[in-house]
Protein backbone atom coordinates (compact mmCIF):
# COMPACT_ATOMS: atom_id res chain seq x y z
CA UNK A 1 0.00 0.00 0.00
CA UNK A 2 1.46 3.50 -0.98
CA UNK A 3 0.27 6.23 1.66
CA UNK A 4 -0.30 9.63 0.62
CA UNK A 5 0.48 12.41 3.35
CA UNK A 6 -0.75 15.38 1.17
CA UNK A 7 0.24 18.89 2.44
CA UNK A 8 -0.86 21.89 1.19
CA UNK A 9 1.68 24.70 0.79
CA UNK A 10 2.40 27.47 3.56
CA UNK A 11 0.27 30.22 2.80
CA UNK A 12 0.74 33.46 0.51
CA UNK A 13 -1.49 36.20 1.49
CA UNK A 14 -2.67 36.53 -1.88
CA UNK A 15 -6.04 38.01 -2.47
CA UNK A 16 -5.79 36.78 -6.07
CA UNK A 17 -6.00 33.43 -8.44
CA UNK A 18 -2.91 31.84 -7.62
CA UNK A 19 -2.16 28.97 -10.22
CA UNK A 20 1.07 28.15 -12.22
CA UNK A 21 2.14 32.14 -11.39
CA UNK A 22 5.40 31.74 -8.89
CA UNK A 23 5.02 33.12 -5.20
CA UNK A 24 6.56 32.63 -2.22
CA UNK A 25 5.08 31.16 1.21
CA UNK A 26 4.83 32.27 4.02
CA UNK A 27 6.84 29.97 6.55
CA UNK A 28 6.99 31.90 9.99
CA UNK A 29 4.48 29.60 11.96
CA UNK A 30 7.55 27.65 13.36
CA UNK A 31 5.49 26.05 16.02
CA UNK A 32 2.92 24.96 13.25
CA UNK A 33 5.37 23.71 11.14
CA UNK A 34 7.02 21.75 14.20
CA UNK A 35 3.80 20.08 14.77
CA UNK A 36 3.57 18.93 11.07
CA UNK A 37 6.58 17.78 10.70
CA UNK A 38 6.38 15.92 14.16
CA UNK A 39 3.05 14.44 12.80
CA UNK A 40 4.47 13.30 9.74
CA UNK A 41 6.04 9.71 9.20
CA UNK A 42 9.47 9.48 10.58
CA UNK A 43 10.43 7.65 7.02
CA UNK A 44 9.03 8.50 3.75
CA UNK A 45 9.67 10.16 0.50
CA UNK A 46 9.14 13.93 0.19
CA UNK A 47 7.91 15.39 -3.35
CA UNK A 48 6.21 18.53 -4.33
CA UNK A 49 5.32 20.41 -7.05
CA UNK A 50 8.07 22.77 -8.43
CA UNK A 51 6.54 25.81 -7.54
CA UNK A 52 8.67 27.97 -5.28
CA UNK A 53 5.47 28.05 -2.24
CA UNK A 54 5.71 24.25 -2.31
CA UNK A 55 9.35 23.52 -2.42
CA UNK A 56 9.59 25.84 0.62
CA UNK A 57 7.19 23.92 2.61
CA UNK A 58 8.75 20.74 1.54
CA UNK A 59 11.92 22.02 2.32
CA UNK A 60 10.88 22.78 5.83
CA UNK A 61 9.25 19.28 6.23
CA UNK A 62 12.72 17.26 5.40
CA UNK A 63 14.98 15.17 8.07
CA UNK A 64 17.68 12.87 7.96
CA UNK A 65 15.06 9.80 7.59
CA UNK A 66 12.91 12.01 4.52
CA UNK A 67 14.38 11.10 1.11
CA UNK A 68 13.75 13.75 -0.81
CA UNK A 69 12.69 12.97 -4.83
CA UNK A 70 12.79 15.35 -7.40
CA UNK A 71 10.36 18.50 -7.63
CA UNK A 72 7.56 17.46 -10.25
CA UNK A 73 5.53 20.11 -12.74
CA UNK A 74 2.93 17.86 -13.24
CA UNK A 75 1.92 18.26 -9.31
CA UNK A 76 1.30 22.03 -10.07
CA UNK A 77 -1.83 23.90 -9.01
CA UNK A 78 -5.06 24.37 -11.57
CA UNK A 79 -3.99 26.28 -14.41
CA UNK A 80 -5.91 29.42 -14.05
CA UNK A 81 -4.02 30.73 -17.75
CA UNK A 82 -5.71 34.14 -18.12
CA UNK A 83 -7.30 34.70 -15.11
CA UNK A 84 -4.34 33.92 -12.64
CA UNK A 85 -3.13 36.99 -10.54
CA UNK A 86 -6.60 38.86 -11.30
CA UNK A 87 -9.10 39.01 -8.31
CA UNK A 88 -12.44 37.18 -8.33
CA UNK A 89 -14.63 40.33 -8.95
CA UNK A 90 -12.38 41.11 -11.68
CA UNK A 91 -13.10 38.04 -13.43
CA UNK A 92 -16.18 37.83 -12.46
CA UNK A 93 -16.95 41.16 -14.18
CA UNK A 94 -15.36 40.45 -17.86
CA UNK A 95 -16.22 36.81 -17.78
CA UNK A 96 -19.65 36.59 -15.56
CA UNK A 97 -20.70 33.26 -16.62
CA UNK A 98 -17.52 31.41 -17.27
CA UNK A 99 -16.54 32.22 -13.81
CA UNK A 100 -19.60 30.74 -12.18
CA UNK A 101 -19.49 27.52 -14.37
CA UNK A 102 -15.83 27.24 -14.06
CA UNK A 103 -16.55 26.93 -10.04
CA UNK A 104 -20.35 25.81 -9.80
CA UNK A 105 -19.52 22.70 -12.33
CA UNK A 106 -16.05 22.00 -12.29
CA UNK A 107 -15.38 19.55 -15.35
CA UNK A 108 -14.20 20.37 -18.89
CA UNK A 109 -14.92 23.78 -18.30
CA UNK A 110 -11.54 26.03 -18.75
CA UNK A 111 -10.34 29.19 -17.89
CA UNK A 112 -8.77 31.47 -20.60
CA UNK A 113 -5.38 30.36 -21.71
CA UNK A 114 -5.87 28.00 -18.89
CA UNK A 115 -6.89 24.19 -17.94
CA UNK A 116 -10.42 22.75 -16.58
CA UNK A 117 -10.64 20.41 -13.54
CA UNK A 118 -10.99 17.01 -15.69
CA UNK A 119 -7.22 18.28 -17.64
CA UNK A 120 -5.46 19.40 -14.47
CA UNK A 121 -7.16 15.99 -12.35
CA UNK A 122 -5.66 13.30 -15.10
CA UNK A 123 -2.48 15.63 -15.08
CA UNK A 124 -2.25 15.20 -11.65
CA UNK A 125 -3.52 11.28 -11.24
CA UNK A 126 -0.72 10.38 -14.15
CA UNK A 127 2.05 11.51 -11.50
CA UNK A 128 0.52 10.01 -8.76
CA UNK A 129 0.21 6.76 -10.90
CA UNK A 130 3.75 7.09 -11.79
CA UNK A 131 5.43 7.17 -8.58
CA UNK A 132 2.81 4.83 -6.71
CA UNK A 133 4.64 2.22 -9.67
CA UNK A 134 7.60 3.18 -8.35
CA UNK A 135 7.21 3.51 -4.69
CA UNK A 136 4.41 0.25 -4.43
CA UNK A 137 4.93 -0.07 -0.57
CA UNK A 138 6.15 4.12 0.80
CA UNK A 139 5.24 6.51 2.67
CA UNK A 140 4.79 9.69 0.37
CA UNK A 141 4.58 13.34 1.77
CA UNK A 142 3.75 15.19 -1.51
CA UNK A 143 3.50 18.74 -0.91
CA UNK A 144 0.90 19.94 -3.25
CA UNK A 145 -1.59 22.98 -3.74
CA UNK A 146 -5.83 22.92 -2.89
CA UNK A 147 -6.54 22.10 -6.19
CA UNK A 148 -4.43 19.39 -6.86
CA UNK A 149 -5.07 17.99 -3.46
CA UNK A 150 -9.01 17.76 -3.92
CA UNK A 151 -8.47 15.73 -7.39
CA UNK A 152 -6.74 12.90 -5.08
CA UNK A 153 -9.93 13.23 -2.81
CA UNK A 154 -12.15 13.13 -5.68
CA UNK A 155 -10.35 10.01 -7.02
CA UNK A 156 -9.78 8.42 -3.59
CA UNK A 157 -13.95 9.42 -2.80
CA UNK A 158 -15.38 8.52 -6.40
CA UNK A 159 -16.95 11.83 -5.60
CA UNK A 160 -17.84 14.55 -8.42
CA UNK A 161 -15.77 17.24 -9.08
CA UNK A 162 -18.56 19.71 -7.33
CA UNK A 163 -18.46 17.55 -4.57
CA UNK A 164 -14.96 17.24 -3.95
CA UNK A 165 -14.60 21.29 -3.94
CA UNK A 166 -16.83 21.23 -0.85
CA UNK A 167 -13.99 20.37 1.00
CA UNK A 168 -12.01 22.88 2.86
CA UNK A 169 -7.98 22.76 2.65
CA UNK A 170 -6.06 24.84 4.69
CA UNK A 171 -2.82 25.70 4.24
CA UNK A 172 -0.09 23.55 6.06
CA UNK A 173 -3.28 20.53 6.28
CA UNK A 174 -2.69 16.97 6.32
CA UNK A 175 -5.12 14.80 3.74
CA UNK A 176 -3.92 11.26 3.88
CA UNK A 177 -4.98 9.12 0.78
CA UNK A 178 -4.49 5.17 0.55
CA UNK A 179 -3.53 3.39 -2.34
CA UNK A 180 -4.13 -0.25 -2.57
CA UNK A 181 -3.62 -2.63 -5.44
CA UNK A 182 -5.90 0.09 -7.31
CA UNK A 183 -8.36 1.10 -4.51
CA UNK A 184 -8.60 3.85 -2.88
CA UNK A 185 -9.16 5.25 0.34
CA UNK A 186 -9.14 8.62 2.16
CA UNK A 187 -8.13 8.32 6.14
CA UNK A 188 -8.43 12.30 6.92
CA UNK A 189 -9.09 15.22 4.77
CA UNK A 190 -7.82 18.59 6.29
CA UNK A 191 -6.16 17.70 9.38
CA UNK A 192 -4.44 19.97 10.92
CA UNK A 193 -1.62 18.80 13.55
Amino acid sequence: MTTWHWIRHGPTHEKTFVGWRDVPADLSDTPRLTRLTRFLPDTALIVSSDLSRSITTADALETQARHRLPHRDDLRELHFGDWDGKHFTEIEKTHPELSRAYWETPGDITAPGGESWNDAAARVNRAVDTLNASHPEAHIIAVAHFGVILTQVQRALGVSATQAMAHKIDNLSVTEVHCHQGTWTVRRINHRP
